[in-house]
């Protein structure tokens, strides 16, 4: 069959399965988990791609699960992802008792994977293609609740706190030739984003160490904790004019514990952050700015600080081959060039920038949603854009990609050099992850 009569199977499959796509985003949504906790996700995931006849890998990294349709003749590999994990936004409407909610928009991305697996099994036109789709939905994109991770890391149960990196360290892209996955995000009167940038970020978790004495009649006899934090915070911010504005920096700190009681002076105070960048070395650079900082607010006091770093996400970087086929299936579809908007500048972190860094991929923006990524007013309000257009434009690039002995997929392949390979990847992780005692 030729390319348009393939790619309008897939259309007509999914157009046929619309209120499946759009139940299955929704029963995941009905169901916000923290990252390595969305079991319900993962099950309802799995069983739907079960409904396909695909055999489904469970908790492939703590949670998460992995599905692969195998192409009619051997060649490259593609995957699809999606991620599981919610956001915690206690006064978002939907949100549950924990506080999780998919103001995230991840559950838009589960479906909208599924809907690209669906066509693509459903129409039968996979049998047409060279080469494999691996499926994979991966978990804990959302950098949160790291005393929790750092629990299963010291249980043996991973190593990096992302759900990609960790799914990278044990193999799961290690047959992956190139990936795709989307966002959702608020576009006022526009469809699709196509080829965004962003930060990546390294994590921070920071521990003051002064000594305790009576606030009101000894203050002199302690050592004040709060004191060295604040000052530390005013020290990054004394930084800020020697970052390079092309770096794009946020440090944003926050405190965690500021003390135990307030008629003792603070001997343990805790705070974390991260450092973010547009490029590694933009990274590396403010990290160790911040670092100093930090040690010049307890060296001022008499404290001492312990400074956890913690391998965060690296920027995402696009693929113009990528989008370009991307862009001329949104046309197909009915987009309109005036509804696409090019690029787009995120300050914010993605753990795809990981993956990006790797191998070819893609990530653009879907819209079809109403209010700021993150918070309350975040919600869904055009099923047919945030849902059902991207499953299509997903499948389509992929059917592009395999398509005539995967001719664009290996003209992609033949000219790309990875920024990182996998051990040079494994190794930067390795020398972020550190912790460091300062004494005063």
């Amino acid at each position: 069959m030729d390319l348009n009569g393939l790619k309008a199977k897939v259309i007509k499959a999914i157009d046929d399965h619309r209120e499946e796509i759009i139940n299955a985003g929704k029963k995941v949504y009905e169901t916000p988990e923290f990252g390595y906790k969305e079991f319900k996700s993962t099950e309802t995931t799995a069983a739907f791609l079960e409904s396909l006849n695909l055999d489904v890998e469970r908790n492939i990294a703590v949670t998460g699960c992995k599905a692969t349709i195998k192409g009619g003749k051997s060649g490259p590999t593609v995957a699809i992802l999606g991620e599981l994990d919610a956001i915690s936004c206690a006064n978002h409407e939907d949100a549950v008792e924990t506080g999780a909610v998919h103001a995230c928009g991840h559950h838009i991305q589960i479906a909208g994977m599924l809907g690209a697996v669906l066509g693509l099994v459903k129409s039968g036109v996979s049998s047409e293609l060279a080469g494999t789709i691996s499926v994979m939905a991966t978990p804990a994109e959302e950098f949160v609740e790291l005393e929790y991770r750092n629990q299963l890391r010291e249980e043996g149960k991973l190593t990096y706190f992302g759900g990609k990196q960790e799914l990278v360290k044990k193999g799961y892209f290690d047959d992956v030739d190139i990936a795709m996955m989307f966002h959702a995000l608020d576009m006022k009167d526009k469809d699709v984003l196509v080829g965004p940038v962003s930060n990546g970020f390294i994590g921070k978790k920071v521990q003051f160490i002064g000594e305790e004495s009576h606030a009101g009649s000894a203050p002199e006899e302690g050592i004040n904790a709060l004191n060295a934090a604040m000052l530390g915070i005013n020290n990054i911010h004394a930084q800020r004019e020697t970052f390079k504005d092309l770096d794009r920096v946020r440090v944003h700190p926050i405190i965690t514990k500021g003390g135990d009681i307030v008629n003792s002076v603070p001997a343990d105070v805790q705070m974390e952050s991260y450092v973010r960048a547009r490029t590694i070395a933009g990274m590396l650079d403010a990290n160790t700015k911040v670092d100093r900082a930090l040690k010049a607010g307890a060296m001022a006091v008499g404290a001492k600080v312990e400074i956890t770093s913690i391998p965060g996400y690296l920027p995402i970087l696009k693929h113009e081959s990528l989008d370009e086929i991307l862009r001329e299936n949104l046309f197909s579809l009915g987009i309109k060039e005036t509804n696409i908007i090019e690029g787009g500048d995120f300050t914010g972190s993605f753990d795809f920038g990981d993956i990006s860094h790797l191998m070819p991929s893609i990530h653009p923006m879907f819209g079809g949603v109403e209010g700021s990524l993150h918070t309350r007013e975040f919600k869904t309000t055009d099923e047919e854009v945030a849902y059902i257009l991207p499953a299509k434009a997903m499948a389509l690039t992929i059917i592009d990609l395999l398509y005539d002995n995967a001719s664009n997929a290996k003209e992609i392949l033949d000219n790309f050099e990875p920024v990182m390979t996998k051990k040079e990847y494994l190794s930067f992780m390795e020398s972020v992850d550190k912790v460091e005692k300062f004494e005063g």
